[in-house]
């Protein structure tokens, strides 16, 4: 599965960690393997996996948002294990693969989007794809939807994960 295993359950003996990794498992992104290969160092994997859950579950952006662009984002990173991956809250809160799918294609035609959601597709998808267009303008733009506190959510949730993503996919045996 991935060129470091994950640890058993029985190994993590760190009741937080454990905690952690069971909040992970319920919520579904990630699920308990990416937080049992980072176990090998509790205190990175405690820090991290409290930084995703947070970045992901809580805050003033919308979760089902949250998660498309998630989403969108394994598939710029190209990491098969977190494409996969699904969260909970969304799915019960009626996220579909429909409307992933059109915000991970061509969100900017989708009816299924307001404008305000297009902001944060566009957003994650210029943070990457062309990070020199993410300039004064663009938060000019992003402002019109979104207060700073909001857009320092998105980018740093998009940050996190991205960088996540790609680290996993380093992890993957081909």
């Amino acid at each position: 599965m991935t060129r470091i295993e994950p640890l058993e359950p029985a190994v993590i003996k760190d009741p937080e960690l454990n905690a952690l990794i069971e909040r992970c498992k319920a919520l579904g992104v990630p699920d308990e393997i990416f937080p049992r290969i980072l176990a090998r160092v509790p205190s990175y994997a405690k820090a991290l996996l409290d930084a995703m859950v947070m970045s992901h579950a809580e805050g003033n952006v919308d979760h089902r948002l949250k998660e498309i662009v998630r989403i969108q984002l394994t598939r710029r990173s190209g990491d098969p294990y977190f494409g996969t991956l699904r969260s909970a809250r969304a799915r019960e809160a009626g996220l579909d693969e429909v409307t992933i799918k059109a915000g991970c294609d061509d969100y900017e035609r989708s009816k299924l989007f307001t404008e305000k959601e297009k902001w944060a597709l566009r957003y994650a998808d210029q943070l990457y794809m062309n990070p020199a267009s993410v300039d004064a303008e663009f938060y000019a733009g992003m402002k019109r939807h979104y207060t700073e506190a909001q857009i320092m959510e998105l980018g740093a949730f998009i940050a996190l994960h991205y960088g996540m993503q790609v680290f996993m996919r380093t992890l993957a045996k081909p």
